[in-house]
């Protein structure tokens, strides 16, 4: 395994996690969309609670 110096350790402990942020918001625009399509596909078409 390749050791690595201490600058660049410390770089990599401040850099932000990109991965994480990236899949978040493939997570959250999913769920968003589920929801648009639960709202506008199912529940407006329904009508009104009699």
């Amino acid at each position: 395994m390749n050791q690595i110096d201490e600058d660049e350790r410390g770089r990599i402990l401040e850099s932000s996690p990109i991965g994480t942020f990236a899949l978040m918001a493939i997570v959250i625009g999913s769920m968003v969309i589920a929801w648009l399509f639960l709202y506008f596909g199912v529940f407006i078409p329904r009508g009104i609670i009699n």
